[in-house]
């Protein structure tokens, strides 16, 4: 996850980079998720499995050494254009190797209806980073329990469990003879044929990225999100204050919102979910504290950002009928 975060931030492109990964057992949280409603965190520790929370939003996936990921780093002008054809890159390799997959929703990739990869993204000023997952072959037991989903949030989708769906693409590789050879097919098409050159990490790379991933990727605050709220510390009123919860599914996925709202003005502003979007969502959280708790004052704070790229394929009204 440091690396992901150094690879988007910091390391000189003049071209988009990939490259490909695994994890040993590990459970990987959106950014926004609350732990404890997605995860069996018992499972995980009787197990040894890591808790490790990503930068980007989406929902909790489950890796270990049968899961390929990857991760594409570039420059972005244009993002309507660009992350369309970044998230296709991934499907178009699979394609190639012979895997009749589909995407499907705000970030998956289908075989036969049932999902064998899930991508998220972020921006960075002028970049972008989509990076996946691609179940190869998946202890899919292990999924089922270490990932323990609300059921309601499966029940929208119409499926009885996690299990359901979901697949390993050695089922459809028959030729493919382990998953390094998976890697090796997927790593000469996407360097078409070796022909591409490799960026090299040096020292320097190594030792910043060592040091995110100790300060900030394995800091118990920043994995299991006991950020402190967005509090406005102006107020001069003892009344009490108004707590609002709310949960919805829009276009970017499920989004909960939880306000406090003290002499019609928010105090506090607290928001999670699954939901998929260019930038942090602490960035709203931030712009709607102090603002008074009335439709047109919410719009003319969130009209200049633009609620789109926050959550994606969502418009400022609908946003403020959830609000």
């Amino acid at each position: 996850m440091a690396l992901d975060e150094y690879a988007l931030e910091c390391l000189a492109l003049d071209e988009p980079v990939f490259y490909l990964w695994r994890n040993s057992p590990s459970v990987i949280v959106g950014l926004n998720q609350n732990v404890a409603a997605e995860v069996n965190l018992d499972y995980l520790r009787e197990h040894d499995i890591a808790l490790v929370r990503r930068v980007t939003g989406g929902g909790a996936v489950y890796h270990d050494l049968g899961n390929l990921n990857y991760t594409i780093v570039g420059r972005s002008a244009d993002l309507q254009r660009d992350y369309p054809e970044y998230a296709q890159i991934m499907l178009r390799a699979l394609l190639a190797l012979g895997v009749e997959a589909t995407v499907s929703g705000r970030n998956d990739i289908l075989v036969s209806g049932r999902k064998v990869s899930g991508y998220a993204k972020r921006v960075y000023k002028d970049r972008l980073m989509v990076h996946g997952t691609l179940m190869f072959d998946v202890d899919l037991d292990v999924l089922e329990r270490a990932l323990d989903a609300p059921s309601g949030k499966l029940a929208v989708k119409g499926v009885a469990s996690v299990r359901s769906r979901v697949m390993n693409l050695c089922a459809c590789l028959p030729d493919v003879c382990d998953i390094n050879d998976f890697r090796d097919r997927l790593e000469c098409y996407l360097s078409r044929g070796y022909a591409d050159a490799e960026l090299l990490l040096t020292d320097d790379d190594l030792q910043k990225i060592a040091h995110v991933a100790r300060t900030k990727f394995a800091s118990p605050a920043w994995i299991y999100g006991n950020r402190e709220r967005i509090i406005c510390t102006g107020g001069i009123a003892e009344i009490p204050t108004q707590t609002i919860h709310r949960t919805k599914r829009l276009a970017c996925g499920t989004v909960e919102v939880s306000l406090e709202v003290s002499n019609g003005y928010i105090a506090s502003c607290r928001l999670g979910g699954d939901f998929i979007g260019n930038l942090p969502a602490s960035g709203i959280e931030r712009a709607l504290v102090g603002v008074r708790y009335e439709r047109e004052a919410l719009r003319q704070r969130l009209l200049p950002m633009g609620v789109h790229n926050y959550f994606d394929g969502v418009v400022t009204d609908e946003f403020l009928e959830f609000l």
